[in-house]
C-alpha cells in the first residue's frame, strides 16, 4: 500500500486496507493531512449542524482523531457528544483531546452497538471515494430518536457513482426522514492547490435532514 495520503485514502477497497492505512495514519493525520491540507469540511459540518438548530446528545460518525467535535466545541456547543468510528488508532488520537463523552469503535455500516438516544448526528469525511456508502443509513438512523437533525457531509466524486443521488430521497418518499437540504462546500483551502492538485477543489454537499 503506498504511504498514508488522501490518494491512498480515496483507493480503498476493503476493511483491511482500511484498518491498515488509518492505523498508519492517525499519528500524522492533523498535523499533516489536515493542518496542510486546509482540510475545512468538519468546521463546514459542524456550522452547518448548530446553524440549523443543531444539538445534543450528538453521534459523530467516522469521528477520527475529532475534527469535528474540536470544531462543535469551538462554535459553543456543550452538549454531550459521542464518537464513533472503524479505527482504533484514529480513535486513541481523538480521546487525547478530552471533547468526546465516549468513544466506539465499529463499523458504521452494521448494526451499532448503541442506544436509541441521540438528538443529533455528524459526519464529516466519511461519505467519500473508498469509503462509506448510503448502507450506514439505517444503522444510523436505529440510533436516532424522533426529529433527531443529520448533517452529513456527502463527497461530490461519490453522490451519484454511489447512489446517494437516490438513496436520500428514498428515504424522504418512505418518510423515514424529513427536511432534506443540501449545501455545497469546498472540502479543502487554499494551500490544497499547491500539495494536491489533482484534489485540491474537491466539493462536497451536507446533507441535512431530520429523523422522522
Amino acid at each position: 500500500m503506498p504511504e498514508p495520503d488522501l490518494t491512498a485514502a480515496l483507493a480503498l477497497t476493503g476493511p483491511d486496507a482500511t484498518l491498515k492505512l488509518y492505523r498508519e495514519w492517525a499519528a500524522s493525520y492533523d498535523s499533516g493531512f489536515a493542518r496542510d491540507m486546509e482540510y475545512n469540511l468538519p468546521a463546514h459540518v459542524a456550522r452547518a449542524f448548530l446553524a440549523a438548530g443543531g444539538t445534543g446528545p450528538v453521534l459523530d460518525v467516522g469521528a477520527g482523531t475529532g475534527l469535528v467535535a474540536q470544531r462543535l466545541r469551538d462554535l459553543g456547543c456543550e452538549g454531550p457528544i459521542d464518537g464513533l468510528d472503524f479505527s482504533a488508532e484514529m480513535l486513541a488520537v481523538a480521546a487525547t483531546k478530552a471533547v468526546y463523552r465516549t468513544l466506539t469503535l465499529a463499523d458504521v455500516t452494521r448494526p451499532l452497538p448503541l442506544e436509541r438516544v441521540y438528538m443529533g448526528i455528524t459526519s464529516s469525511g466519511t461519505f467519500t471515494a473508498g469509503h462509506v456508502g448510503p448502507e450506514a443509513f439505517d444503522p444510523m438512523l436505529a440510533v436516532a430518536l424522533p426529529g433527531a437533525l443529520f448533517a452529513l457531509s456527502i463527497n461530490r466524486r461519490v453522490w451519484q457513482a454511489k447512489g446517494f443521488d437516490k438513496a436520500l430521497p428514498d428515504l424522504v418518499e418512505a418518510g423515514r426522514v424529513t427536511g432534506l437540504r443540501l449545501i455545497e462546500v469546498d472540502v479543502y483551502g487554499n494551500a490544497a492547490a499547491r500539495l494536491d492538485p489533482e484534489h485540491a477543489e474537491d466539493r462536497a454537499l451536507i446533507a441535512l435532514f431530520r429523523a422522522a
